[in-house]
């Protein structure tokens, strides 16, 4: 009879699998020295992660197949990569230590809220997360916060762009959130834009590589713009066959990043990864806000970075080619990338990871062991 000591629940369709995905190989590794099981509430979703994993999934869509379910297993610790709805009816399960771990590091609204509150821990990054919370939430319990670094950038996958003489750019946009306020994306105002800019750089060779939820984007000025962007590209592709020019819309952006020397980007994840894994290379930061002290005071990383803005894009070619020549913000990188990860180095975050589930396991082992006594009417002395 399966009995896994940890549980990883999603309860999401399988639009947002690519937040559970990043973190299959991570939940492999604990595999190692705990029993791990999936557990989903959407069948379509089931399909995709059953081709994606040799970890057990599991299927509970109502709420009663829910409570069943874990009553059977009993497991000891749960995680969760989102703030999903459905995360709070497995919450209300109550032998388990519930663990928010998150499926990136950025500066998004989005990645504080009260929901932190729900959980038993929350696996940070790093010093920035932590004062991220400790400025967006009131009394929150701050010794809930772990810092793990990121255990998804331990991992090497292969690299899906062939070798190039010429620099390469990344362009590698966000969506554009449920929300405006959590609206970062540069696709519907820059996109096109940023694209033509970096295919003037002289030798240059552009990659494209939109967040997953940009290609499915319902919003008209995404979708279009997302479009004329592939366009560019291919057009681009078909004058100088030579140069190597792509689009990326679907695989790992992590297999991406180390074939590329540059990289544009929004506000999300994907700019911190970059930080994490290629400190050495230049990164520039879109604003769609076009207020660059609000960016310097929320997204720290921008310190380190070009910003892109309305105002700049006509210099962005020039900007460009000057950072693919002398990089004058490597030094201030390293000192960010030390304030979002702290001292972890690539490989580290995956061993913080394991060990600190694993101490949670025993924690629930020894709490349910002391709740036992108490119901038994033993009483330490």
């Amino acid at each position: 009879m399966l009995k896994p000591d940890v549980i990883a629940y999603f309860g999401d369709d399988p639009s947002r699998i690519y937040q559970l995905l990043q973190w299959l190989p991570v939940l492999e590794r604990l595999e190692h020295s705990h029993r791990v099981a999936i557990v989903l509430r959407d069948p379509a979703t089931a399909e995709v992660a059953e081709a994606s994993t040799t970890l057990p999934v599991l299927v509970a869509p109502e709420f009663a197949e829910l409570v069943e379910l874990y009553e059977r297993l009993d497991p000891k610790v749960a995680v969760y990569c989102n703030n999903g709805m459905q995360n709070f009816q497995s919450l209300l399960n109550g032998r388990m230590l519930h663990v928010h771990i998150n499926h990136g590091e950025s500066d998004k609204q989005s990645m504080v809220s009260n929901n932190a509150k729900a959980y038993d821990r929350v696996f940070v990054a790093g010093e920035a997360a932590v004062q991220r919370h400790l400025a967006g939430l009131m009394e929150l319990d701050v010794t809930k916060l772990v810092r793990i670094g990121r255990p998804q950038l331990d991992l090497r996958p292969e690299p899906i762009l062939p070798g190039s003489e010429r620099h390469t750019v990344l362009y590698a946009p966000t969506w554009e959130g449920d929300a405006e306020y959590n609206d970062y994306t540069s696709v519907d105002l820059f996109g096109p834009a940023i694209v033509r800019s970096i295919l003037d750089v002289p030798d240059v060779r552009l990659v494209y590589k939109p967040h997953p939820k940009v290609t499915t984007s319902p919003t008209p000025a995404i979708r279009d713009n997302h479009l004329l962007v592939l366009e560019l590209v291919a057009a681009a592709a078909a004058r100088e066959p030579e140069a190597g020019h792509v689009a990326v819309t679907e695989g790992d952006i992590l297999a991406v990043m180390p074939s590329c020397d540059a990289m544009a980007t929004d506000v999300s994840s994907v700019g911190l990864d970059w930080l994490y894994l290629r400190t050495e290379k230049p990164i520039f930061i879109t604003d769609r806000h076009h207020d660059g002290e609000r960016l310097r005071q929320d997204v720290p990383v921008s310190r380190c970075a070009d910003v892109i803005d309305a105002a700049g894009l006509p210099g962005l070619t020039a900007l460009l080619a000057a950072r693919l020549d002398h990089d004058e913000h490597r030094l201030a990188r390293a000192a960010m990338r030390h304030h979002y990860f702290d001292d972890v180095h690539v490989g580290e975050s995956t061993d913080r990871f394991v060990a600190e589930i694993g101490s949670l396991v025993a924690l629930r082992d020894r709490l349910v062991g002391v709740a036992s006594d108490l119901d038994g009417g033993v009483v330490s002395a």
